[in-house]
């Protein structure tokens, strides 16, 4: 996927690692060793195997210019997700120590690595995990008073991507209205 990517578009200078799942909404206790297995898979080791090819290319240790690793992490990595997401909150919470840990590792090559930690924004997980009705319920409670967008996420991450950040590693920016 690399290999291709900087065949159609030049030396990789960044990386968002965006992919994640939640799982299914409940208790810890009734949850399935393949359903933890997968929540981290996809959320923790998919995005360390990510960051290590990216590191591969990005550092200036094997020749590269540098550039820049956002992770998405959550609110509930330190919320604890209680009967809910408790495994979806531990990944996540997996993923901000590894965003300290390689920062720190890699700064010094080039690197910033940071993390967007978003709160109760509005897109499908909710629904996908069988509380459609999450968002409304839960909204109004924020200390801003609504949920957030997708698009708020999105800028957060393309800050930390910019020069603009250029000062800024190993820091969990949280994008959360407050929460």
């Amino acid at each position: 996927m690399f290999a291709e990517a900087e065949d159609a578009l030049g030396a990789l200078t960044g990386l968002v690692n965006n992919a994640g799942i939640a799982g299914r909404l409940g208790r810890f206790d009734a949850l399935e060793p393949a359903e933890l297995r997968a929540v981290f898979n996809t959320n923790i080791i998919g995005a360390m195997l990510c960051a290590q090819q990216a590191v591969r290319r990005m550092s200036s240790k094997y020749g590269g210019s540098g550039g820049s690793i956002v992770n998405v992490s959550s609110r509930a990595a330190e919320l604890g997700g209680a009967n809910e997401w408790v495994h979806y909150a531990a990944s996540k919470g997996a993923l901000e120590t590894f965003t300290r840990g390689l920062a720190r590792e890699v700064a010094g090559e080039g690197i910033r690595v940071n993390a967007v930690a978003p709160g109760l924004i509005a897109t499908d997980m909710h629904e996908r995990a069988g509380a459609p009705d999450r968002l409304a319920k839960l909204g109004p409670s924020l200390p801003i008073g609504r949920v957030g967008t997708a698009q708020e996420v999105a800028e957060a991450v393309a800050w930390l991507m910019s020069p603009a950040a250029s000062y800024v590693t190993g820091t969990i920016l949280h994008v959360s209205g407050g929460r």
